[in-house]
């Protein structure tokens, strides 16, 4: 599957429709930005029942400043509706592939369970 943009207008059907959606930070001037863009279209081509999107810090800052974006490339990973993962910094093609594994075996029910509670605590 090709990465979808992100914008503020299609962010939240786009995040809030799918069950793990990763999400590239990133702008057209950042070199490391650039180096990491084949790694992360390379694991959208693997990973074709995961949604991939890229979200430009340029054209979209007001959602970049709500996720408090402070350093780009950031990688974020969004399972139902929660964020799993969100650091800095472009990863190596295995790393990702890890990352991806790692947030498929995540027991959402187990997250949920601690989100409520925290929540309500």
């Amino acid at each position: 599957m090709a990465t979808v943009e992100l914008t503020t207008e299609n962010f939240d059907d786009v995040v809030g429709g799918s069950d793990i959606v990763l999400v590239d930070f990133w702008a057209e001037w950042c070199g490391p930005c650039r180096a990491f863009a084949p790694t992360f279209e390379a694991a959208s081509q693997k990973h074709e029942d995961l949604v991939f999107g890229k979200v430009d810090t340029e054209a979209q800052q007001d959602l970049a400043a709500a996720f408090g974006i402070r350093s780009i490339p950031t990688l974020m990973i969004v399972r139902e509706g929660v964020v799993l993962f969100a650091q800095p910094g472009a990863l190596p093609g295995n790393a990702l592939d890890s990352l991806i594994q790692q947030a498929r075996e995540v027991d959402m029910d187990e997250v949920h369970a601690k989100v409520k509670e925290a929540q309500q605590g």
